[in-house]
């Protein structure tokens, strides 16, 4: 199984507002990168658009390591709360609906083809990838901001 590194960042002007994503793909020395963005969403949405993008532009099972500063994404994942609010008809433990079902829906088939595995980092903190992610999402948000 190859192994890569992909690591995410998702970013808003308001919440909801206009948002964007940054991607970085590392995999045998090389590097690929793709952002896209949104007119009217949240930070969580993009945050978990950022990570559905990275392992969508894998062609075959891979073995990823995927960094993220999403706690929402990462903990979601790691801490399997996502399996459990589908589980219970996207309901979580407290029995308010889960939000992102939609993108939710999207990831979770592309975690049973990968094997994943996430590490939150801490953002804004000089992580070199994270910095980078985090400069082409904010160029992405600005490309849907009015004025």
């Amino acid at each position: 199984m190859k192994k890569v590194n992909i690591y995410t960042d998702g970013a808003c002007s308001g919440n909801p507002g206009p948002g964007g994503y940054g991607v970085i793909l590392e995999y045998n020395g090389k590097t690929k990168e793709i952002s896209g963005g949104a007119e009217s969403t949240t930070n969580n949405r993009m945050e978990l658009t950022a990570v559905i993008a990275g392992l969508s532009l894998l062609k075959e099972s891979c073995e990823v390591t995927l960094y993220t500063d999403s706690k929402y994404v990462s903990d979601a994942v790691e801490k399997k709360w996502v399996y459990s609010w589908r589980e219970k008809g996207w309901k979580k433990a407290d029995k308010t609906p889960a939000l992102n079902v939609d993108l939710w829906e999207v990831l979770l088939p592309l975690l049973e083809k990968h094997r994943v595995r996430f590490v939150w980092i801490k953002g804004h903190d000089g992580h070199v990838q994270n910095e980078k992610c985090d400069k082409m999402a904010v160029a992405e948000a600005k490309k849907f901001s009015k004025g």
